[in-house]
């Protein structure tokens, strides 16, 4: 059983909240990432789109494209135009041996605006989300045939974000899922029961935790997710309230091998990046021994 373990530039470079940003260079960025022990990141703003600029940059620091974010906006949008949207992406990861584009819905999200309260994030009746189900399960098709599958981000404040709504979701799509422990605890939803459920479908992980007295502490009626964010919901494992040793020996028996992800969106003063890259890292080499993985070099 292989692991191999990445970051997320979030924690350098917020894209929602700018002001959440440490003012590091992408080498920089790079250097902290790979000092800290990751051998993967997940792409963002300060990226060069293309692998002639990139590679070398890459080369430097012992790391390589291990998935990132695409906008999608096929829930009210056209499948034509969302492969036009994503063929630059798809063109570069593919040249950047990357495993997959994370797609994340942000038609009718209200996951970046500030001043919209989480009670007021997107509901799809079952009969909407099976139609939203066959769209996008026909994009993942065409994805996939161009060498580049895509791995489905449930979030919170999306269209996708509850326990509920990820097994309808489930149930009406044949689309790769990429499993956030912080995004579903976050949403209330129980992390063991949804790899129990979902997972012969789950191809990408995101080890991102939680600190619950923070989320428990919103006012979803009026908060943001975005104020979700600057409050602390989001940390690094063993920085948190999640169980990871439990989840990754869950992983493991069912025979997961591929990426683990630290996704943690966070204040850079309160809580400098390198500092929780490390923390991070740490904590997961411990849970990834504890369940029988070896950690890719």
């Amino acid at each position: 059983m292989e692991a191999k373990l990445g970051i997320a530039p979030i924690a350098w470079w917020n894209d929602d909240l700018e002001e959440l940003s440490d003012d590091v260079s992408l080498e920089e960025c790079l250097r902290q990432a790979s000092d800290a022990g990751f051998t993967g990141m997940e792409t963002g703003r300060r990226f060069p789109m293309n692998m002639e600029e990139l590679g070398p940059i890459l080369d430097r620091y012992g790391i390589s494209v291990c998935g990132g974010w695409f906008s999608g906006l096929l829930l009210d949008g056209d499948i034509q135009v969302e492969k036009d949207r994503i063929a630059e992406q798809m063109a570069f990861f593919k040249a950047a041996n990357a495993p997959c584009i994370v797609y994340g819905e942000t038609a009718r999200s209200v996951q970046g605006l500030k001043d919209t309260p989480l009670a007021e994030k997107p509901k799809l009746s079952e009969a909407e989300m099976e139609v939203y189900g066959r769209k996008m399960s026909d994009f993942a098709d065409w994805c996939g045939k161009q060498g580049m599958p895509i791995s489905y981000h449930h979030h919170m404040a999306a269209a996708v974000e509850t326990e509920l709504e990820l097994d309808l979701f489930m149930k009406h799509s044949s689309v790769p899922l990429l499993f956030d422990a912080g995004h579903m605890a976050f949403a209330g939803g129980d992390i063991f029961r949804v790899v129990e459920n979902h997972f012969a479908r789950i191809t990408h992980v995101h080890t991102k935790d939680v600190r619950m007295d923070v989320i428990n502490g919103l006012d979803r009626s009026k908060e943001s997710f975005l104020d979700a964010v600057v409050k602390g919901a989001f940390t690094v494992p063993g920085d948190g309230s999640l169980d990871f040793e439990a989840l990754t020996k869950l992983l493991a028996e069912k025979q997961y091998q591929g990426w683990f992800v630290v996704e943690a969106e966070q204040d850079p003063v309160a809580n400098p990046p390198y500092d929780m890259a490390v923390k991070g890292h740490k904590e997961l080499l411990r849970v990834m021994a504890a369940a029988g993985y070896k950690v890719a070099p």
